[in-house]
This record gives structure tokens, C-alpha cells and sequence, in this order.
């Protein structure tokens, strides 16, 4: 418990610091640490060791969203028609 209340502790000694409000730096960590995993998870795509249906289990995002993130990085991924 006492791990919390030092990360609690950080927080709010930065908030005071930053003018920020301690939700406004939680989330900004939590875009942060988010980013830093589909970066890793992205590198093991462009490899072709682990697949879309793993990685979006993992980030727990939809697939549609995993491809957006493609396009917006500008990754070379196989796009499937609909239309037959």
C-alpha cells in the first residue's frame, strides 16, 4: 500500500508544479504507457510474428480502431473488399 500512496503522493506534488489537475496527468500517463504498447505490439506486425486478432486482444481495442492506427502511422497492411 505504501507504493500507492507514493505514486499518489508524485501525482499530486507534479500537479502542483505543472498547474495541472492530477485527472488531467493520469490521463496523459495513461495515453502515454498506451502508446508505448501498440508501438511495441506494431513492431511485432510489420515482423509478421503476432497477428491483428492477437493485438487487439491485447490492447483490448476493436479492430477497425488497430487499423486506423495503421493508416495514421502510414503501415502497409492488406485491405480486404467487402464487395464482391
Amino acid at each position: 500500500m505504501s507504493h500507492l500512496s507514493n505514486i499518489k503522493s508524485e501525482i499530486e506534488t507534479y500537479a502542483n508544479d505543472s498547474n495541472l489537475t492530477a485527472l488531467q496527468i493520469i490521463e496523459k500517463l495513461e495515453i502515454h504507457f498506451f502508446n508505448k504498447e501498440v508501438t511495441k505490439n506494431l513492431k511485432l506486425y510489420k515482423k509478421g510474428k503476432k497477428k491483428v486478432s492477437d493485438i487487439t486482444k491485447d490492447l483490448k481495442i476493436s479492430p477497425r480502431k488497430f487499423y486506423a492506427i495503421l493508416e495514421k502511422k502510414q503501415i502497409e497492411h492488406k485491405k480486404y473488399n467487402k464487395e464482391k
